[in-house]
Formats: C-alpha cells, structure tokens, sequence
C-alpha cells in the first residue's frame, strides 16, 4: 500500500529560505512540495491549481501580505491547513495570525525537524505552536473571553445562516468593510478560525434557534 503523502505549498519571498525549507522537506518520504512561491497573491491563485493540504506562509511580503493571504485560502478552500512560518514571536503577530485562520505558527530559526513537526500536527487537525510562540502568549480563560457587543452578534447571525459579507452588508445598510471588520473581531474574540467554526459555534450556543436578545 502505498504512503499517503502531505502536498506542500512555500509561500516566502526568500528564496535562500524557500530553498532551504525545500530541501528539508523533500528529506521526507510523506511529504511532496508542490510548489514554492514568493508572494501572497499568487498563492491564492495557485492554492485551487496546486491542491496543497498545508501551505507554509511567510507574513511579510510585497503586495498581498501572508495574514490576508491566510484569510483568502481559508474562505477559498478551507481544507487547506495554513501554518505560519515568521520570525516574529511577538503575541500581536502571533495571535492575529491565528485569528485571519492559520492553524500554526513556528518560527525561522526552529530545528528543521520541527517544521515537520508542525505539519504532521495541522494535518491531524491540531493548532500548532513552537516553543518559542507558545511562550509568547498567555492562555486565557473561558471567563476571560472578550464579549462580543450587540453588533457582533447580529452579524454572526446573520454569517452563521450562511449570507457572504456582501449580503450581510446589504441587509444591515454598511459596507462590507464594516463587515470583515466585524467578522475578524467576532473570530478572534471567539477563538474561532473557520466559517465553518462559527456556524458549528451559533450552533452548539443557540444563535441559530432565533434572534432573541440580538
């Protein structure tokens, strides 16, 4: 029986970097790199061609940047895993990131190992962290949790009955801006990274049984 293999996309705009990370991973015998890009934007173009399960993405790059790159694949194809690769260990990079929908974060200057590591975790559906990210941030409580205000509740709503922000806009009178604005703020607050996830979220919570107290 032959070894599933994990398809891998590298979106850095370093090609010394790239190479490397190239390299390492094609010392692995589960794991096919499909490709090796240098910015944010034609990712998202290739991701629907390439077919990668994992997509390694720098965040700073020219043009599409890796964070809005990240929101773009996950809304266009959300079985594609997104694990960030920077060398920032700062909690605002790490935790936005996690909250435009990656599933991990590592930095640069991991062993070579952990790279793998990192895949074979997001691949059976963990949220990965290196050590060095984890240490950055501090675990909140369930009590903790930021609020979400009325606004944010009526737009999750309206997301979790499956309306685009252009619909969600058009129905409340505001700009699909306002929007994506809303829905990042509703996802980090949440904790969620996913469309899917705030569906499953309304769901399990009863927003969807109606609009009471909305």
């Amino acid at each position: 029986m032959s070894e599933i293999l994990t398809r891998v996309l590298i979106v850095d705009d370093h090609p010394m970097v790239a190479e490397g990370i190239q390299s390492i991973l094609e010392s692995f015998d589960d794991i096919e790199v499909v490709g090796s890009l240098t910015d944010g934007k034609d990712a998202v173009a290739k991701v629907p061609e390439l077919r990668p399960d994992v997509v390694l993405m720098d965040l700073n790059m020219p043009g599409l940047g890796g964070l809005s790159a990240t929101e773009m694949i996950r809304e266009e194809a959300p079985e594609t895993r997104v694990l960030i690769l920077s060398m920032h260990d700062s909690p605002e990079y790490i935790s936005t990131a996690l909250s435009h929908g990656a599933v991990g974060y590592v930095l640069k200057d991991v062993p070579t190992d952990e790279i793998k590591m990192a895949i074979d975790a997001v691949m059976q559906g963990k949220t990965y962290l290196c050590t060095g990210a984890k240490g950055s941030l501090k675990p909140k409580d369930n009590g903790d949790r930021e609020a979400l205000t009325g606004r944010e509740q009526t737009i999750l709503l309206q997301l979790a009955q499956g309306k685009s922000n252009k619909e969600v806009a058009r129905d409340l009178n505001i700009s699909v801006r306002t929007v994506e604005t809303h829905r990042k703020n509703i996802k980090r607050k949440l904790g969620i990274s996913s469309t899917a996830g705030l569906t499953r979220y309304a769901l399990e919570h009863g927003v969807l049984q109606g609009s009471a107290g909305f």
